[in-house]
């Protein structure tokens, strides 16, 4: 390979041209090759990838903040889906019930440690999560059978769902859909204290969360009707 010509100055005003070899050690050889067309790589991947990471983090962290004081997590199958159905799915939840579409790794960080963990088993396809942040979970769980009903998404059903820590598969939402509404247990713990006492009894003894339920509404009867007497 033959090194770029090029001249020396001497004491004259002629300059002399000379070739060096590639091989020769000197230390003024210059290739021929040119580098100078090279240019310095994109950092348009770097980009990318923090904006990405960005995103990533924002979306844990919503997952966190929709975490709290929230009474069930479940999840619905999203694929096929349109953008069109999902807003107008969105429009007929209740307040109180948020719905999110978020990448299964993300929410399983988010929930790691937590309660929620127990939502594992749903980990699987393309999930959108529902956020029950009411004791009426009933209530909030039938926009989505409505619309699912009408749509005729009868494949995009509850995956499962985290309710006081325990995980109800798809054969088990029934059991979440049927649970009692405030109103039917107060309505109960009334009927009972009319009855005999071993009806009074049965309900003392039906599930802690019945009885707390109906502990609190009778707490807020009491606040009210204090309140009114003022």
């Amino acid at each position: 390979m033959e090194a770029t010509l090029f001249s020396l100055p001497s004491s004259s005003s002629h300059s002399y041209p000379f070739s060096l070899k590639s091989h020769c050690n000197y230390p003024f050889i210059i290739p021929t090759h040119s580098h100078s067309h090279l240019k310095p790589k994109p950092r348009t991947l770097t980009i990318r990838s923090a904006i990405s990471r960005t995103k990533k983090e924002e979306t844990v962290e919503t997952v966190k903040q929709q975490l709290e004081d929230c009474y069930l997590l479940a999840g619905i199958s999203y694929k096929g889906l349109t953008v069109k159905q999902f807003q107008d799915l969105r429009a007929q939840l209740p307040e109180t019930t948020k719905l999110l579409v978020a990448k299964n790794t993300l929410v399983l960080k988010a929930i790691e440690g937590t309660k929620w963990e127990a939502l594992k088993p749903c980990m699987k396809g393309m999930n959108a999560w529902l956020f029950v942040h009411s004791e009426e979970i009933p209530a909030a769980l039938k926009p989505y059978r409505t619309f699912q009903k009408e749509k005729k998404l009868e494949e995009n059903d509850f995956t499962g769902g985290v309710f006081e820590g325990k995980f109800y598969g798809p054969d088990e939402f029934k059991v979440l859909e049927n649970l009692p509404t405030r109103a039917e247990i107060y309505a109960q713990l009334l009927g009972s204290l009319k009855g005999p006492a071993s009806a009074v009894v049965g309900t003392i003894q039906a599930p802690a969360r019945n009885l707390v339920m109906v502990l609190k509404a009778y707490v807020k009867k009491l606040e009210e009707e204090e309140g009114g007497s003022q």
